[in-house]
């Protein structure tokens, strides 16, 4: 009777630790990440580039998206590749950009901000602490500032390319 009372006790106890959260929909994960996450408006983005403010602006769109039209200062670090690079010395060196300290401002976007949203929790749980999404992304940003933005179309053609990342 004993081995059956602790075999329960165990099996509570293992139940409560599992910490696995299930979601509906990739809708319903973004949602519950972005509570946990800061949010930063085109405008004020457009403050902390006009100000000459420092931090690290990060695109996590694929390469195609990206060089058809970006915000000018941004480093291009797929969400696919973002855990495996953003750590990496040779990585920003191949980029001419500086290796940013864990504790830096961060600002990611995307095309509409859901991949954004799962970057940037992504790299809170990496140990980055100063992180923000930019709300609305690349396309809020591109219809509210249509002639602040740069391109790579030499680089590759975005028409040959569908959807990507659903957002």
């Amino acid at each position: 009777m004993k081995k059956i009372f602790i075999l329960i006790i165990g099996m509570a106890l293992f139940a409560a630790c599992d910490k696995t959260t299930s979601y509906n929909s990739v809708d319903e994960m973004v949602e519950q990440a972005s509570q946990n996450l800061a949010t930063l408006t085109v405008e004020q983005l457009k403050t902390k580039i006009d100000s000459f403010e420092m931090f690290n602006l990060i695109d996590v769109r694929e390469p195609g998206e990206h060089n058809h039209g970006y915000i000018p200062g941004s480093v291009n670090i797929p969400r696919g590749t973002l855990e495996f690079n953003i750590g990496k010395e040779e990585f920003w060196e191949s980029t001419g950009f500086y290796y940013p300290e864990k504790s830096e401002l961060f600002v990611l976007y995307c095309k509409k901000g859901s991949r954004s949203i799962l970057a940037a929790e992504t790299l809170k749980k990496l140990g980055y602490e100063n992180i923000y999404f930019l709300d609305g992304g690349w396309k809020k940003w591109e219809l509210t500032y249509p002639l602040l933005q740069e391109k790579n179309l030499e680089l590759e053609s975005h028409g040959d390319q569908g959807e990507v990342g659903g957002c």
